[in-house]
Parts: C-alpha cells; structure tokens; sequence
C-alpha cells in the first residue's frame, strides 16, 4: 500500500489555483464574457481561501483591473508568469497527497483528452508553477496520463472513476483495469476503486470525466446526475448509472445516501451542437461550494440538491453558460491546493 493519501476536495485549502484565459487561448471571441465569469469566479472564492492564477505576463495587467473592479482583494492573489493552451486547471493542475513527511504534489501528464487537442504548454504549467517558487510541497513528475477530473477522492482510501475515461487506450495506450488499479493504489494509497460502467453527457471531451457525472461528498454522500425524460438520449446511460451507484461501498463498507441533481434543458452552440451543462461539476471550498448555474429553470433546484448534501456550507450559484461554450464548467477550470502546499 502506498505511503500516500489523495486528500478530499473538502479538506481544508490554502488557495484555488486558475488558468487565465487569455487571447491565444480557444476562448478568443468570448473573451469579454469569460473575463467576467473569472472575475466573478475569483471573488467568491477569495472570500473563503487565497488564489493562484497562471497566466502569461502580457494578459497581468488586464487581470489586476479586472479583480480589483470586481473588489477582489490584491493580498489574496498570487499571479505567476505561466503561458498555457487552455483553462481546464483541473486536468493539468498538480493533484496533492498527504503522508507522514507532509505533502507532495503530483505533476501526472496531460494529453489533451487523449490528443484532442494541443496540450504541450498546459502539461508544463505545473512545473513552471515549481520553478517560480508558488509551491511549498516538493513536486513529483509521474509519466502517466491522469487529469484530476477523472477521479473523486473521499480522502480515506476510497476513488471513484469511469472506465470509459481511465482504461481508455488514448491516455496510456493498452493498459486494463488491473494495470490502472495499481498506479491508483501506489500513487493515492486507494484500497477501494468504484469504477463506473455507465453515464456520459454529449459535448464532453474527456471521455466521461467522473467530476461531470458524479460527486463524493462528506459523510458518504453522492450527488450524481439524472435525467428523467425518456426521451433524451441521456436517459438510458445515467438510469443504469444510478443502479451503480446504489451498489458502491466506502473503503469501510458503508453504503452511499445518493442525492439526484436536475437535469438542465438541452443547450446548444450556434452551430447545434448540444453542450455538456451539469450541475455535478461544482467546486467545494473552505465551508462553501460554488455551483455551476445556467440561466434553467433548474437552477435553483440544483442549489438546494447541492445544500442537502453539504449541510452547514455556504452554496452559492455561478452562471457558467459561457463556460460550457468550450465544452467544461465551474470544475473543470479550478484546481484546490490545500492548506500547507502553496506560499
């Protein structure tokens, strides 16, 4: 068994580490509307932690005005000089673990969803964050591909993953399950692996990412996607899901209270392509948890699903349309780092 422990996303957090779109990234002609989904983004976020922002040196400026226009405290904020691809902090951002001797953070490689896209830069953030001194944890290099959306963590021996995405021969090419269990094991000290068989959501890039269908929540609790009109082509997938769900155990054996988040009305791109909105793709802060909103008359149901889960936390809604525009949400473009691991 390994000498790690991949941490829960509810531990305690020192900062959220973020990816700054900026003009030579896929975000170029929204970029107005998503500088203002980050704005509003990096407030919330300040209010319970500190922030990490990676972006390149010519786009600085632009975000000190625009944080400082949206009242984000300046003394909260580490800026650091990173060039990047893309956004999506969550796939290319370090995953910590905790051990005796402190912290690690892990630098997994990044391929762009299995070489979708190019991701030469995003890999690289990680080690540049290093090099420019923002990291108090030793950073470890692992040559295996590995985005932190793939893969939810309780902190106490259990993950939970989708076959689909992990076992995948576009990441490491023809590895199987037991092959991938023992890299989960070795690296996070895992001793029980739920793996879902079933659930995916069209518009997605990363092959069924975990963080867009399901959640782990504290004192083993799950909100996970459902999608009750039978005539959406979702239905099928997420109700065989839901059956899995129902049959996951903890490390300990206890079984799951399963929470049921909406499901949004079909969005689609101006060229008709449909959007992978999700509710499940919230970020969990420090006695917070932002939820991906998107203008649906859902909304507000997804928000109070999101508050029974997570009793005694703040929840706090963040219109993410835009977002999914590039085919992600709140999730997906965020990375905790937690408390001890980032000066």
């Amino acid at each position: 068994m390994s000498q790690y422990r991949l941490m829960a996303e509810w531990e305690p957090q020192a900062a959220v580490m973020l990816s700054w779109p900026h003009e030579a990234t896929d975000w170029q002609p929204l970029l107005h509307s998503v500088y203002q989904v980050y704005a509003e983004l990096a407030w919330h976020i300040c209010r319970y932690s500190r922030l990490l922002i990676a972006a390149p040196a010519s786009s600085h400026n632009t975000i000190a005005e625009l944080l400082a226009k949206r009242g984000v405290p300046h003394d909260v904020v580490r800026l650091y000089d990173v060039d990047s691809d893309d956004t999506w902090a969550r796939d290319h951002g370090p995953i910590t673990v905790a051990s005796d001797a402190g912290f690690k953070l892990l630098d997994f490689q990044f391929n762009g969803w299995g070489g979708k896209f190019d991701a030469s830069l995003d890999n690289a953030i990680s080690g540049a964050l290093a090099r420019a001194g923002a990291f108090m944890a030793p950073l470890e290099t692992i040559d295996f591909v590995l985005e932190g959306g793939a893969i939810e963590s309780d902190g106490e021996g259990t993950l939970m993953a989708t076959r689909e995405c992990l076992l995948n021969s576009n990441r490491n090419g023809a590895v199987n399950q037991t092959d991938v269990e023992q890299v989960l094991q070795r690296y996070f000290g895992v001793s029980t692996i739920n793996w879902l068989s079933s659930g995916f959501l069209q518009g997605d890039d990363t092959d069924s990412h975990i963080d867009t269908l399901a959640r782990l929540c504290p004192s083993n609790r799950i909100l996970y996607v459902g999608c009750p009109d039978p005539e959406d082509v979702h239905h099928q997938a997420l109700a065989k899901m839901k059956a899995e769900l129902h049959e996951f155990r903890s490390a300990s054996g206890a079984a799951y209270e399963l929470y049921e988040l909406p499901w949004p009305e079909p969005v689609y791109s101006a060229d008709g392509e449909r959007l992978p909105a999700t509710y499940a793709n919230f970020l969990i802060l420090n006695g917070a948890v932002l939820v991906p909103t998107y203008q649906d008359p859902s909304d507000a149901l997804a928000l109070r699903t999101v508050a029974e889960a997570f009793p005694g936390y703040d929840v706090v809604g963040i219109d993410c349309r835009v977002l999914i525009e590039q085919h992600g949400s709140l999730h997906c473009i965020t990375m905790q780092l937690p408390e001890g691991v980032v000066v």
